[in-house]
């Protein structure tokens, strides 16, 4: 098979493993720098540009979208799409990955646990808002922010109110969420492949930081699932319509609750500790289903 990586990090861990991964198995794989990446939209020939060639013949595409390039990116994958290519991940589900609100009433609706959460722009009733999410300490994130950046831990209603009143005066939009002591400075990765969760660690902050993202300094460890955090883990990467992505959940009082769904997840730190060679089971993945399937595929738009 012709497999397409889209990633900006030739040299990224991820990337380098599903490359070898596929080579090992015989296929012929390229990986691109979407970001690089034109395309020319004409009826009937949608066809994308890489370095002055066409990118034809492509069976299947694994993207690897940034998050600041979410909407080139997917634009990218959706050119794809349009030619029937294959790809791990829709150019819809990334986007609805990204966008927090849309994750978390996805989620919700398909009866995954979330914590509670109240999603707001323009308003000045913090303090209703404040309520609404149960009163402080309170998290609050930027609505569109990844590997822990942009989120924010109110411990008194002064600096909730703070926090709010400055997304108020830049207009943007944020999240605010219930403070779940019991897991404060950890939750779980698991990673799903095709229907199965394939490795999960635990994710602990190292100081007093809240988050625990190994982007902040976080460090993991092997974790087994519960069956109830399996189901959650399943029943999630479903609901976002993501085959393959890592699921990020917090252990409650009311049972796991996801955080995010993530559709470019990272490979490094689940394989370093569990030892699973994962991305050879994406690469599985990818043959037991790119051509198998319909000819007319959805387009993401």
């Amino acid at each position: 098979m012709n497999i397409v990586i889209l990633s900006k990090g030739a040299l990224n861990y991820t990337t380098k493993r599903l490359k070898e991964a596929a080579l090992v198995r015989g296929h012929e794989v390229r990986v691109v720098n979407y970001a690089k990446c034109y395309m020319t939209i004409e009826k009937g020939n949608p066809v994308v540009y890489y370095k002055g060639e066409k990118l034809t013949g492509v069976d299947a595409i694994v993207p690897r979208i940034a998050q600041s390039l979410t909407k080139y990116g997917t634009a990218v994958v959706r050119q794809f799409e349009m030619q029937g290519v294959f790809t791990t991940s829709s150019s819809i589900a990334i986007n609805r990955s990204r966008d927090k609100l849309r994750a978390y009433q996805l989620l919700a609706k398909a009866g995954v646990g979330v914590p509670k959460t109240v999603f707001a722009r323009e308003t000045a009733d913090f303090e209703e808002v404040i309520e609404l999410a149960g009163g402080t300490p309170v998290i609050i994130k930027v609505a569109r922010g990844t590997h822990g950046n942009g989120v924010v831990l109110a411990e008194t209603r002064k600096a909730a109110k703070a926090v709010m009143q400055a997304f108020y005066v830049e207009s943007v939009s944020f999240v605010v969420q219930e403070f779940v002591q019991e897991s404060a400075g950890s939750d779980i990765r698991a990673l799903v492949v095709g229907g199965r969760v394939v490795a999960s660690i635990m994710r602990q902050s190292l100081t007093e930081d809240f988050r625990s993202n190994t982007h902040q300094g976080g460090v993991g460890k092997r974790v087994k699932l519960t069956e109830e955090e399996e189901k959650t883990a399943l029943k999630a990467a479903k609901a976002m319509g993501l085959p393959i992505c890592g699921v990020d959940m917090m252990r409650s009082e009311k049972g796991p609750l996801v955080l995010e769904v993530n559709s470019s997840a990272s490979l490094k730190t689940p394989e370093l500790l569990t030892k699973r060679d994962v991305a050879t089971t994406i690469i599985e993945y990818i043959e037991h289903n790119a051509k198998a399937r319909h000819k007319k595929d959805k387009v993401g738009a």
